[in-house]
């Protein structure tokens, strides 16, 4: 495996998965939960999540079968705020994901009125960051997020 290579898959499958805003190709498993799934070549992830309001999931990247690269994600929009609205300014940013940091979007972006914000600490192999969507000074939305390589050592 070449960390490029994943880097590269990050993208593309965030751009169809989540941000691409095919639902069409989302699963509804029997707990309740969706998966999103992609696959090119010798990789493959799948985005699991529970959710509506809160959600939190997981997006599990394989390649050639093998697990290899983790996130695992919670987030939500503030009471009282449309989280439709909140979501489209989110698949947007989604879409702007930066190649040297494929975690989630662009440190800022700007839709409209709404600014998108990203911060992050690491790398491709272990990395942390909050994400938040703010209208004016007011914060509609947050999510944490983490993870990076798994199972490229022996262990439990």
């Amino acid at each position: 495996m070449n960390n490029e290579e994943l880097r590269q898959f990050l993208i593309n499958s965030n751009k169809a998965g989540y941000a691409g805003g095919e639902e069409k190709k989302w699963k509804k498993e029997p707990d309740g939960s969706t998966t999103i799934p992609f696959e090119k070549e010798k990789w493959r992830s799948h985005d699991n999540f529970f959710g509506g309001e809160p959600y939190g999931g997981r997006v599990v990247v394989f390649y050639e079968n093998k697990p290899v690269w983790i996130m695992v994600y919670y987030g939500w929009v503030e009471k009282g705020v449309e989280a439709n609205t909140v979501y489209g300014v989110l698949r947007n940013a989604l879409k702007q994901m930066p190649k040297d940091a494929p975690y989630r979007g662009p440190k800022e972006f700007i839709y409209k009125d709404f600014i998108y914000s990203n911060s992050w600490e690491g790398t491709l192999e272990k990395y942390s960051g909050e994400e938040e969507i703010r209208q004016g000074q007011k914060s509609l939305y947050k999510a944490f997020y983490r993870g990076g390589l798994v199972d490229h050592s022996e262990g439990v």
